[in-house]
């Protein structure tokens, strides 16, 4: 039986090999109305709708297997935004100490441009607290700059440049960061 740093060390191995952020057209004018969610726990009937969101926005897509294992790890959790009963959105983080981080995050193409992305992440900025949680990092692909310019418009900044951190393609990742009351 691993132990829970061994797990949580394979699901980062895992995770590096993803390519995170949100796949959004280069433009930054938003044309389309809101579309108010309801953001709620990932459940397993969810995972056929998250799982096309998976392939149809990242090249490197987690599989269902991979989905499963990350939300066994005790400290993982896994939300849904969902417009009636379809979901549009869903996102895997990972409470950490002192921290939130962000191993998947997605749209669906239909969706993009409408808030549902922001909506979800004001929903991780609600489980911060000066307290104990004071802020959000993720990683995003040097190349996706769709994803880049999102996690700034939402508040997040580039801390660092994460050398080489995609195993499949040896590109490089921007760390992004968000803190309480940012």
């Amino acid at each position: 039986m691993p132990t829970r740093d061994e797990s949580r060390e394979r699901m980062h191995r895992q995770q590096r090999g993803r390519s995170e952020g949100v796949e959004l057209p280069m433009t930054t004018t938003n044309t389309h109305p809101k579309t108010e969610v309801m953001i709620s726990w990932m459940v397993r009937s969810n995972m056929p709708e998250v799982l096309e969101i998976e392939l149809a926005s990242f090249h490197s897509a987690w599989t269902e297997d991979e989905f499963i294992e990350a939300l066994k790890q005790r400290n993982c959790i896994g939300m849904v935004a969902k417009r009636a009963d379809r979901v549009v959105g869903f996102m895997i983080y990972e409470l950490l100490k002192s921290r939130l981080h962000v191993l998947n995050f997605a749209v669906h193409p239909e969706f993009r441009r409408q808030q549902v992305g922001t909506q979800m992440v004001d929903k991780l900025l609600s489980k911060l607290s000066q307290q104990r949680r004071t802020e959000i990092i993720l990683e995003v692909r040097e190349r996706n700059l769709a994803a880049q310019k999102f996690f700034s418009a939402q508040g997040f900044w580039a801390e660092r440049v994460l050398r080489e951190h995609y195993d499949e393609t040896g590109e490089d990742a921007y760390q992004f960061v968000r803190k309480h009351d940012e």
